[in-house]
Parts: C-alpha cells; sequence; structure tokens
C-alpha cells in the first residue's frame, strides 16, 4: 500500500506526516520517538491501512520535515501535548486511536490525561507513565543509570557534535547495539540520516530532552481511555520494572510483556506488535 506525506498545519507550526488507507476511515495515529520519525512506523502504516483506518503518522515538532522553532523552552511537553492534539482536530471530529514509542508515548500519555474525549484507545510502547518515570528516576539507581545519555543531552554543543560525527554514527551503533540483530537495516539507516541531516533537526531533537526541566508532566488523574502496554522485556534504556506500576494508572489498562523484544519492539516484531494492536482497537 502507497504511503504518501502531506504538510499539516497546526498550533502555528507546520507538522509533516505520512498516512496510508482510506481517507474517510478511523483515523489510527503513531507517534515516534528519539531519533526516530514517521519512518518508525513503515511497517505499521501499511497495515492499518489495509484493515480500513486512516493510518497516520506525523514527524513531531523538530524532527525531519516538520517545524524547528527556535529555543529549548519550545520542545517543552504542553507544546509537544498541543501539537498532537491540534493534529488530531484537523483530522476528524471523532475520537482516534493513539499509539505513541517512546517520546511519542510520553507524549501520547498526556493527551490522554489532558484530553481523554479525543480518544477511543490509547496503546503505549515501551514508555513508563511519566510520573512513573519521574520517581524510579529519583528512588531506582538502576534506571538512573540507564537515563545517563540524557543527562550528557543536557550539555550544550556537545552532544551535537558527538552525534554528527562519523557520518552519524553514534546514533547508528546506539540503535543497532540496543535492538535485536539485524533488525536496523540499511534502508532504514538511509531513511534516519536523511532526516538527521535536515537543517537544526539534530539540534532540535535533542531539545525534547533539555526542555522537560522547564514543564515537568504532572497529573494526579488516572488515565480512564482505555489502554494497552506493550513492553519488551529487554530494553536497554527503560526498565521493564516501570510497566506494572504504569498499567496501574489506568482504570482500564492491559499489559502484555515481550520477553525477547527490546525498545525497538515494533521494528523487532512488526506482525506479532499490529496483531496485538489491531486485536485491541476492535
Amino acid at each position: 500500500m502507497r504511503i504518501r506525506e502531506k504538510l499539516h498545519e497546526v498550533n502555528g507550526i507546520y507538522l509533516n506526516a505520512a498516512e496510508a488507507g482510506d481517507p474517510d476511515g478511523k483515523v489510527i495515529i503513531f507517534l515516534h520517538g528519539f531519533p526516530e520519525h514517521w519512518y518508525a512506523w513503515h511497517q505499521q502504516l501499511p497495515f492499518f491501512g489495509d484493515k480500513g483506518y486512516r493510518a497516520m503518522a506525523p514527524d513531531q515538532r523538530g524532527y525531519n520535515r516538520s517545524s524547528k522553532p527556535a529555543g529549548v523552552k519550545a520542545y517543552t511537553l504542553p507544546h509537544l501535548t498541543a501539537d498532537v492534539v491540534s493534529f488530531i482536530r484537523r483530522q476528524t471530529t471523532d475520537k482516534i486511536i493513539l499509539v505513541g514509542h517512546d517520546w511519542g508515548g510520553a507524549v501520547a500519555w498526556a493527551v490522554a490525561a489532558q484530553y481523554p474525549k479525543l480518544l477511543e484507545k490509547l496503546v503505549i510502547l515501551n514508555m513508563p507513565h511519566p510520573e512513573v518515570f519521574h520517581n524510579y528516576l529519583r528512588r531506582h539507581p538502576k534506571q538512573l543509570f540507564k537515563s545517563m545519555y540524557a543527562a550528557f543531552f543536557q550539555l550544550p554543543f556537545l552532544p551535537e557534535i558527538s552525534n554528527r560525527a562519523f557520518n552519524y554514527k553514534l546514533l547508528k551503533t546506539t540503535l543497532q547495539k540496543s535492538a535485536l540483530k539485524y533488525t536496523f537495516s540499511k534502508e532504514d539507516f538511509l531513511q534516519y540520516k536523511e532526516a538527521w541531516r535536515k537543517p537544526g533537526a539534530l539540534k532540535a531533537m535533542l531539545n525534547w530532552y533539555r526542555a522537560y526541566k522547564y514543564h515537568p508532566y504532572h497529573s494526579p488523574e488516572p488515565i480512564t481511555v482505555p489502554t494497552l502496554i506493550l513492553w519488551g522485556k529487554k530494553d536497554s534504556f527503560l526498565s521493564a520494572e516501570m510497566a506494572t506500576p504504569s498499567k496501574d494508572k489506568c482504570r482500564n489498562g492491559e499489559l502484555v510483556f515481550l520477553p525477547n523484544a527490546t525498545h525497538w519492539l515494533h521494528h523487532e516484531n512488526p506482525h506479532q506488535i499490529n496483531n496485538l494492536i489491531y486485536k485491541f482497537i476492535q
């Protein structure tokens, strides 16, 4: 099935989005994380398009072909959430299904907490509920150690220089070593490097990490949207111990562990992930 791309004006910026399927079908939106872009979902968009959905995956703010506002504070969670809320409202007046991985999962949690009436179902891939993550960082040295790269990203200039060096070798090696062998193909890296080379992209991507301290997530209310959490237990960055407490933040939550998957579970097991999501949203 053909994947098409289009720019959408939302929240005062432009988001590029890829989509597949029926333009009049029920909308399912996929939110990528770091350091990917819409292409992270290239094995999901055709699957759900074939099922009759309008499957969409935006390049989030700062990534690939989307707008890259100046300044760290342009990447706080309220801005990221407002982008997605505006994007949803531009597509349909009906409730949608929202799927998020990594940072996209953090944004998806925030949308579900603050705008539950926009969502029919929520699916989270390897991203804890933000309050659970915050608590684990403070109380669990193991997770703090896993997240040390995020502390490095707070530095000025050096993260950009090191990630760009030797044709983005650090980013490429990190993806390769944290995933199952042969997960990412040469074509995948061609797609990602093209996006990383966009003017201002690498700085904007890192600004997501730098901005979080200015407006951390806080929502004491439970998630009311029916939620499915899929978790690869071999995640190098996020402890699987956070999955169950995250499910407990949901009034109607399901949790499925994939024992042999990593942080990149939708790349490693696309057929299994697609079928688990499809079964949940039916």
